[in-house]
């Protein structure tokens, strides 16, 4: 017998239930991001289009600005939650390799306008935020 989240044992045959699964709602580019890769190639326009996501994010759940260090805490949890086991793959791919990546795609998109930042804000508040290997492979180990 067949429910809609799987299937269930019948008298005689037992069979394997699973709820359905919440799979992360993953936004496409709206912006080709060209202006910046036109001075900086280092990150594809993937890595620039999830770093808003995230910055959007983080800024309704806080009301407003977020710090470097807060918004990499969304960063990882945001990219888990949409990538699982793939994320250390996908993020790298894109030319992530480490939370001072996130803090140049940053600040390449305040310099273009398309955020903004307080006085305080730094290039320097990403340094040193989480190891991208032990954060997005560890959960995941044997």
């Amino acid at each position: 017998m067949r429910n809609a989240g799987g299937w269930l044992s019948t008298k005689h045959q037992f069979m394997l239930y699973f709820s359905p699964m919440e799979i992360p709602k993953i936004r496409y580019e709206t912006d080709d991001f060209s202006d910046i890769l036109a001075k900086d190639d280092r990150f594809d326009s993937r890595a620039y289009d999830f770093v808003l996501q995230v910055i959007a994010e983080a800024s309704a759940d806080a009301k407003g600005h977020v710090t470097g260090q807060e918004l990499l805490g969304y960063f990882r949890d945001l990219a888990l939650d949409a990538y699982g086991p793939l994320a250390y793959t996908v993020l790298t791919d894109w030319g992530i390799r480490s939370c001072e990546d996130v803090g140049t795609i940053v600040f390449n998109l305040y310099d273009t306008k398309r955020i903004g930042k307080t006085d305080s804000d730094s290039p320097a508040d990403f340094i040193g935020g989480f190891d991208f290997k032990e954060e997005f492979l560890g959960p995941y180990k044997p």
